[in-house]
């Protein structure tokens, strides 16, 4: 087959050529747009899964039905050793961009509020190299957005943008990737400005994606984050989407794939979005002719499997420490492979390395802060990346 012609996209966060099993969450956030947009009452929306589920492409998607509909939007990718003031400037300052208010005068009040929200996280006292360099040539504001109290400061800066798109008609979609990085305070601010906005009725949303113990991470923060937010889980892709997800770029480029073939794609990938792409294009570069078969499928699997034992589990694997990795490893031996994420208790890695639970804590915390592993439940661990215990158990 033609590799110039191969359609697949294994990339991170990059919109494969079929984005297949996700009409629903789409057809979803249009309505979500239109209520907004006519002052109706609508939740944010929050999305969570596993690495390689699509989160990061589904965000994007969503972003772009909102640019379709003419909303002003900013995207920013949270980022543990970061404050959230800077990045939601750059994304607000895109957004009132996009908006296209008809005032001049509106338009640079808002920025210079923008500015000053920026700027606050510097102190009035910085020198010229640490501060803010935004592109904005509007004069900050003062005293508005620069208490230096992150929740006070980031209701005014949302509400004064909210209004800009109420006078459009339109609205301002905030799209966070990465979001349970965010710190404690950051969180707390951002769940409470979205609470003050609903109840205003502004046409401002925040779309976040995270893993799987974002709620957790919202709901610690704030107790009424559980009814603030619409919380949709990413999962894997059904048969008949991943079927889709193969055969229509396929179709595109005169190729298929008998039945044998999509049977043997589905049991290799397990549904993963990651895994369907990556395999794909090993398939697609391996396969002399159409249509692919089970057969191609087998001899292409080992060149997949060594593209996502580099770039998919190596890369990840490589970040941790020496002590984080005999602790990755014992979580692989704790479980019995059943599991996609390898979901176990704390107490049984423990058994496995022979030490106290409490001697393990250092390292576990650490790879939790890395976003290697997860805790959806108390003294329960399990990894962010479907088959990573697989991986792990292949490598020993």
């Amino acid at each position: 087959m033609d590799p110039i012609r191969n359609p697949y996209a294994p990339g991170a966060g990059q919109r494969p050529p079929e984005l297949a099993g996700r009409d629903e969450q789409l057809s979803a956030f249009d309505v979500v747009l239109e209520r907004v947009a006519r002052g109706r009452p609508e939740r944010s929306l929050v999305l969570t899964g596993l690495r390689g589920v699509g989160k990061t492409v589904l965000l994007n998607a969503l972003r772009s039905a909102a640019v379709r509909k003419g909303w002003g939007t900013g995207k920013l990718e949270a980022r543990p050793d970061q404050s959230l003031r800077r990045p939601l400037s750059s994304a607000l300052h895109q957004a009132v961009r996009e908006l296209g208010h008809p005032s001049p005068e509106e338009v640079d009040h808002v920025l210079g509020v923008i500015r000053s929200f920026a700027e606050r996280e510097a102190g009035t006292d910085a020198k010229l190299k640490d501060k803010w360099s935004p592109g904005i040539a509007t004069p900050a504001v003062r005293g508005r957005a620069d208490s230096g109290d992150i929740e006070i400061d980031l209701v005014e800066l949302l509400t004064d943008v909210g209004g800009l798109a109420a006078d459009k008609g339109l609205g301002v979609g905030i799209f966070i990737d990465e979001m349970q990085d965010l710190g404690p305070d950051d969180v707390s601010a951002l769940c409470a400005a979205c609470h003050e906005l609903s109840q205003s009725g502004l046409p401002v949303i925040v779309v976040g994606a995270g893993l799987p113990h974002l709620p957790a991470v919202l709901s610690a923060s704030k107790s009424y984050s559980e009814r603030l937010f619409s919380y949709q889980r990413i999962d894997r892709l059904s048969r008949e989407a991943a079927d889709r997800a193969l055969a229509a770029p396929a179709a595109e480029e005169g190729a298929e794939y008998d039945e044998a073939a999509l049977v043997a794609m589905y049991e290799a990938t397990g549904g993963y979005p990651y895994f369907i792409q990556a395999y794909g294009k090993a398939v697609w570069d391996l396969a002399p002719r159409a249509p692919i078969t089970a057969d191609d499928v087998a001899v292409a699997a080992p060149e997949a499997e060594r593209e996502l034992a580099v770039g998919f589990f190596g890369s990840r694997y490589d970040r941790a420490t020496p002590g984080e990795r005999d602790y990755l490893r014992a979580m692989a031996d704790a479980d019995e492979g059943t599991d996609p994420v390898g979901a176990v208790a704390t107490a049984d890695v423990a058994l496995v390395l022979g030490k106290k639970p409490q001697s393990l804590s250092p390292a576990r915390d650490s790879l939790l802060k890395k976003g290697l592993i997860y805790s959806g439940e108390r003294g329960r661990i399990a990894f962010t990346v479907p088959h990573f215990g697989r991986y792990l158990r292949t490598q020993a």
